[in-house]
């Protein structure tokens, strides 16, 4: 199947020919890709070299002279590598930006630990006004690359993955989609762990939501959902494990509630491996899912208190 990054540069072409403001930043990876792009816009598809830091200074100035940049490399180069000038090229200078990442948590495992960014979401939440999207297909990557281009002047992030689902879900860059209701609590599934988590809660009575925008949360659509599956809330995410817990929370804030974050773990594993094999390490395999999320929520069905019972008194005999 089509990656989301093989989509990538073909629909940023389409936006260079579409919309004058459109730039294009690049830092080597992924430059063969812009090639045509480069003969016929040399003025808007540049390739700063292996300089990270100059990719997101670069972009934060063609922002502040009305373009419409679209910043690309790995993640570990795109967010952490240049935080400072996220930081402060962009953020605290009101640039406006779309950063589009591949090869996240542990794409690209033959890259070692240098190629590995699963702390990408969380960082970026140490910071204000960033929209991040994570789609699970390639079709939901090019839905959501086309809202983060037309996003005015907004800070957006984009994560694109080799992990997919088989399908698309229609994706509008703000809500949450409801995939299947239940009454025994509520599975959150963003971008390319949908197939893996609605695997792993076949037969189980839970509500289970699908995510492609994590940053605004969608609040709204969590409170709706625990209304009548229940507060007891699973977010499943392919980054690390926690990064939105803080959002669940806030969300819920006035009622009882547990929340468990599933996501890559913080412990290095130093092996390169298969991507599969570190799906499997970090229990985000359907089989491993479905063990922590039925024991979740098993043991918060314990906790909940039963409601009153409407047979009729009986006598004790003695």
């Amino acid at each position: 199947m089509e990656t989301m990054r093989d989509r990538f540069a073909p629909v940023v072409t389409r936006l260079l020919d579409e919309d004058p403001r459109v730039a294009v930043v690049l830092a080597e990876i992924g430059a063969d890709a812009f090639a045509d792009a480069v003969r016929r816009y040399p003025d808007r598809v540049v390739n700063v070299g292996i300089r990270e830091q100059l990719l997101v200074g670069a972009a934060a100035g063609m922002a502040l002279t009305g373009l419409r940049p679209v910043v690309h490399t790995f993640a570990s180069f795109l967010v952490e590598r240049p935080f400072e000038q996220v930081k402060l090229d962009l953020g605290h200078q009101d640039a406006g930006a779309v950063l589009v990442s591949a090869a996240a948590s542990f794409d690209r495992p033959a890259g070692g630990y240098t190629h590995m960014a699963p702390g990408d979401v969380a960082l970026l939440d140490t910071l204000d006004g960033w929209t991040v999207h994570v789609p699970g297909h390639p079709d939901e990557a090019e839905t959501l690359l086309r809202h983060a281009v037309a996003a005015g002047d907004d800070k957006v992030y984009v994560r694109l993955s080799l992990q997919a689902n088989a399908h698309p879900l229609p994706v509008d860059g703000e809500r949450l989609r409801t995939v299947r209701e239940g009454r025994a609590g509520v599975v959150v599934a963003v971008g390319p762990v949908l197939d893996a988590v609605l695997t792993a809660t076949e037969g189980l009575d839970v509500t289970v939501l699908y995510a492609t925008t994590v940053r605004p949360f969608d609040a709204a659509a969590l409170r709706r959902a625990t209304e009548a599956a229940g507060t007891d809330v699973v977010l499943v995410e392919p980054y690390l494990a926690g990064t939105s817990v803080a959002a669940a929370n806030d969300a819920l804030s006035d009622v009882p509630h547990r929340v468990l974050g599933l996501g890559v773990g913080r412990r290095e594993l130093r092996r390169y491996g298969r991507l599969e094999e570190h799906v499997a390490a970090h229990r985000l395999d359907a089989r491993s899912l479905r063990e922590r999320i039925v024991a979740f929520t098993a043991a918060g069905a314990s906790f909940r208190p039963r409601p009153p019972s409407t047979a009729p008194d009986r006598a004790v005999s003695r």
